[in-house]
């Protein structure tokens, strides 16, 4: 059943976390899979994370030249983990023959609240997405990032990567989302930590939530609950073994009954008024 899915998929959204992009090694090892992966769809839109530990080691570094950065300023040295990622991978892919663009979050047309270091995604204007995938490119987006209505650049905090991906999946049509991770789905346990643990082949949003509410770390809630908004199908599988007829998919595994009019973010009521204003 999930084989026939597969072959009719048009447009899917990779994501790639941390882990994937922790290393030379596995960049070239995900730009393999995302090559293999263009020969079985139409078009293909990539989200990447920073590599692994990155994000942090910014921070750090923001923190031994002042305790408390001005968050504008720490949304514009945070931002820069990403691009490391998705430059480093449109450089792999184009060593192994597959034409590919990076593009940013605010080049992306990820539109965003103003609050710096927890923004969040109110609109999407994929123009220079459609036009890279027009062009029988592999688009590269970095995750976690935006821009706001005042075109200050802007951070989505906790989830941000994986939201990021949801919501270009909902701006695009995109048949579903896979998010390739460490482990090879979403599991009763730990599978780091025992052996045993049991993998979930399917769950719906609701069950996806509460797993992730009891401690599991694979997904953020909040990408799934934009994912439920639009009932968009998400599927997470591991970058080290990758199998589409594995994994663990949430939500249904077609895209029939999804939302024509996309639905992103909530904006906080004093977004929406300065939105207004401007």
């Amino acid at each position: 059943m999930c084989q026939s899915i597969i072959i009719s998929m048009k447009r899917v959204v990779l994501k790639f976390g941390g882990a994937a992009v922790a290393s030379p090694e596995n960049i070239l090892r995900i730009a393999d899979l995302i090559e293999r992966r263009s020969r079985e769809v139409d078009e293909i839109v990539v989200v990447v994370s920073a590599m692994a530990n990155a994000t942090d080691q910014l921070l750090e570094l923001a923190q031994k030249i002042h305790p408390f950065p001005p968050k504008r300023e720490q949304d514009m040295l945070t931002s820069v983990g990403e691009r490391i990622s998705m430059s480093l991978l449109a450089m792999a892919l184009d060593l192994k023959g597959k034409e590919a663009i990076s593009l940013t979050g605010s080049q992306a047309g990820v539109i965003t609240t103003s609050q710096h270091a927890e923004a969040k995604i109110i609109e999407i204007r994929p123009k220079r997405i459609l036009q890279g995938l027009k062009q029988q490119k592999i688009v590269i987006v970095a995750g976690f990032q935006g821009v706001s209505h005042e075109g200050e650049v802007t951070t989505l905090g906790r989830g941000g990567s994986d939201t990021t991906a949801v919501a270009l999946a909902v701006a695009l049509q995109a048949d579903k989302v896979e998010f390739y991770k460490d482990v090879p789905g979403i599991f009763n346990e730990d599978p780091k930590k025992n052996r045993e643990a049991s993998l979930f082949s399917h769950l719906t949003y609701s069950e996806a939530l509460l797993i992730i509410q009891e401690g599991a770390k694979v997904l953020h809630q909040r990408c799934v609950l934009l994912a439920e908004k639009n009932q968009m199908p998400l599927q997470v599988l591991s970058f080290i073994h990758p199998d589409l007829a594995k994994g663990s998919w949430i939500g249904k595994a077609s895209s029939s009954e999804k939302s024509f009019s996309p639905i992103y973010e909530s904006a906080s009521e004093e977004d929406l008024i300065e939105m207004a204003l401007t």
